[in-house]
């Protein structure tokens, strides 16, 4: 079947967007590929539609299990077989998942970084067709990513297993150094890179500065048609500046991680479907989330990165259609920037010594553990500790990303069941067993696959049907579970923790000193990054994002903050650039006067004075007395 056709089939689009089909096309003809797509570009149809294409399955390696399921779900929708391997899963869902792998007609299988390093996923890989390995956020494997996760470094062992497979990274956000990095770690054969212009030429930035931030977001709400997001770093505040936004007259939910999955799934679909105009929300919202007509991204709080804000504030405006990035701050925003900073990167010590108390807190041997899956109530371990609850979480998602344990905060685990017997052995226990005749084949009239797959049940909705109460349901599905006749696997509605690894001593935590030091020199960099962002007055925000992202020689957006105050000079830009390119040298080594300067310049004194001019109201020079003046360095 021809690509257009496929993508027409399963994805009801007509066209490729741009960059799409040439990096189809390289993958198909057995190249590593690298794609860097702006947010919105349409990354997973990159990878979708060629392992359509191809006989056999695509290992989709990715850390974001929330949306690895969401993609699941969507595959299966357009009646794709996807599957995911995750750590969290029952051993017998991973085993199911991977036999179904090998000797099924599954397309997919979406496996988080950590489960690479299992025997049993490395066995089971080499009996796969695999047609082409897909590496989602592949700014992971690279230490110079704004999020480093040595997992992903075992990608490159894996390929081994799979010879002459194509590999196609894809990552909405690097740095060229990052470009570069992620090609080395993967072992790709040939560089070959496919990059989409960051530019958004419909979305305008700005950066305002203002103390009464909850007042400012309300005018401008007030001013801007349509949806949007407004992003907090807490999530108390989410729902304080929903509930002030909703008495003030603006239609508006909260999100965020801690939430019970279902007020999280009313609040987005609230949000989606029109019914809420605006959604606060923490960083845990957004990944998966395709709606088209947001016409507004308002940060309250300034981002760690300058990768994280610009992938959130890619948010607004995918249906090309005119729309807004607006960053509000004050002097107390920068504090807490640098206090978050500190705590999100703990002495090493301290992170050993929280690994430590975890395994002591679930009271797991050395040695023990794997694959443990516990309820975790952070708060209650940090009291029962006495240690910082900022540090701790921070020193626990260190452990995470260093792949030794996985904290999960998507609550809700829904039950699922799958029939371990034959159809056959299952006619012969009702048989013999009548008193569960009538639940099991309620059971089976209610969900399809059962036999095939684990299958999200209802206990609620089972009740009903068998006009009985819930805990009679959960009660003869663990007897039947406790006789082998199926697997149940009850809801879990509590954030839980798991050790992907056996408990070691906490001496023999790795994190070298020099991966622990060069990431924290480079998160750094990247606050140094986004505060320079924040403050700067005299570059067009566009220009500024683009040039952080490797993009020169682009020009002015002509409707950001800066370029608006600019306009007001009558000035072009490279009349402008022109003088700015004089002055700035000879202000940098010394103090002139003004009349000393349009002796050196050779152009209008009209259009000097007014560079002048807006070189002093945006601070980039200062009147040193005398009318004398030098650069603000």
């Amino acid at each position: 079947m021809p690509l257009k056709s496929i993508l027409l089939k399963y994805w009801g689009h007509s066209v490729f967007r741009p960059l799409q089909e040439e990096i189809i096309n390289s993958v198909l003809e057995g190249k590593d590929t690298l794609a860097l797509l702006p947010t919105g570009g349409g990354k997973s149809i990159c990878f979708q539609v060629p392992a359509m294409y191809k006989p056999g399955i695509c290992i989709v390696i990715t850390p974001l299990i929330s949306l690895m399921k969401d993609q699941v779900e969507g595959l299966k929708k357009r009646g794709i077989k996807a599957l995911a391997i995750y750590s969290g899963m029952h051993p017998n869902e991973i085993e199911l998942a991977l036999n179904n792998s090998v000797y099924g007609d599954v397309k997919f299988l979406y496996v988080s970084p950590e489960r690479l390093e299992s025997d049993t996923f490395k066995e089971h890989l080499r009996k796969m067709n695999v047609n082409l390995i897909a590496v989602d956020e592949a700014h992971c494997v690279s230490q110079w990513g704004y999020d480093f996760r040595p997992p992903y470094l075992t990608i490159a062992e894996i390929r081994n297993l799979v010879r002459n497979v194509p590999l196609l990274a894809l990552t909405a956000t690097a740095t060229p150094e990052v470009v570069v990095d992620i090609q080395d770690k993967l072992e790709f054969k040939t560089k070959n890179l496919f990059q989409h212009s960051f530019e958004r030429k419909n979305l305008t930035y700005y950066v305002i500065k203002n103390e009464d931030k909850l007042g400012r977001t309300l005018r401008l709400i007030d001013k801007i048609k349509g949806s949007g997001i407004i992003y907090v770093r807490s999530r108390r505040k989410t729902a304080e500046i929903a509930d002030f936004l909703s008495k003030n007259g603006v239609n508006s939910c909260y999100y965020h991680a801690g939430l019970d999955q279902n007020v999280r799934n009313q609040s987005q679909s609230a949000w989606m479907n029109g019914s809420k105009r605006v959604i606060v929300a923490t960083n845990a919202f957004g990944m998966g989330i395709d709606k088209s007509n947001v016409r507004f991204v308002i940060h309250l709080d300034i981002p760690d990165t300058l990768e994280a804000y610009f992938q959130e504030a890619g948010r607004a405006g995918r249906d090309g259609e005119q729309a807004m990035a607006l960053l509000l701050f004050n002097n107390a925003d920068f504090l807490s920037l640098e206090n978050n900073f500190e705590t999100s990167y703990p002495e090493q010590s301290f992170i050993k010594n929280a690994y430590n108390a975890l395994g002591n807190y679930f009271q797991l041997p050395v040695g023990g553990g794997r694959d443990m899956s516990s309820e975790f109530d952070l708060r209650t371990f940090c009291n029962q500790y006495n240690i910082n609850h900022l540090s701790t979480y921070s020193a626990l998602k260190f452990l995470e990303k260093d792949g030794y344990i996985l904290l999960s905060e998507d609550i809700n685990q829904p039950s699922k069941v799958f029939i371990n017997i034959s159809k056959e052995d299952l006619y012969r226990f009702q048989i013999e067993n009548p008193s569960y005749d009538n639940f099991i084949k309620t059971l089976l009239r209610s969900y399809g696959g059962i036999f095939t797959d684990f299958v999200k049940i209802n206990e609620k909705e089972l009740s009903k049907r068998l006009n009985t109460d819930e805990d009679k349901i959960i009660k003869i599905l663990n007897i039947l579970h406790k006789n082998n006749i199926v697997t149940f696997i009850p809801q879990n509605i509590k954030p839980f923790i798991i050790f992907t690894k056996e408990r070691i001593n906490s001496d023999d935590i790795f994190i070298s000193k020099e991966n622990y030091e060069i990431r924290k020199e480079n998160a750094l960099k990247r606050i140094e990054a986004i505060k320079f962002y924040v403050t700067s007055k005299s570059k067009c925000r566009s220009q500024l994002l683009l040039e952080y992202f490797g993009e020169k020689g682009s020009k002015r957006c002509g409707s950001c903050d800066v370029c608006l105050n600019r306009n007001k000079m009558e000035l072009s830009e490279f009349e402008f650039d022109m003088i700015l390119d004089q002055v700035k040298p000879l202000l940098l080594n010394d103090e002139m006067t003004l009349e000393q300067l349009v002796s050196f310049i050779e152009t209008d004194e009209d259009k000097i004075l007014k560079v002048m001019q807006w070189l002093l109201e945006n601070d980039k020079i200062i009147n040193t007395g005398e009318m004398k003046f030098r650069w603000n360095k």
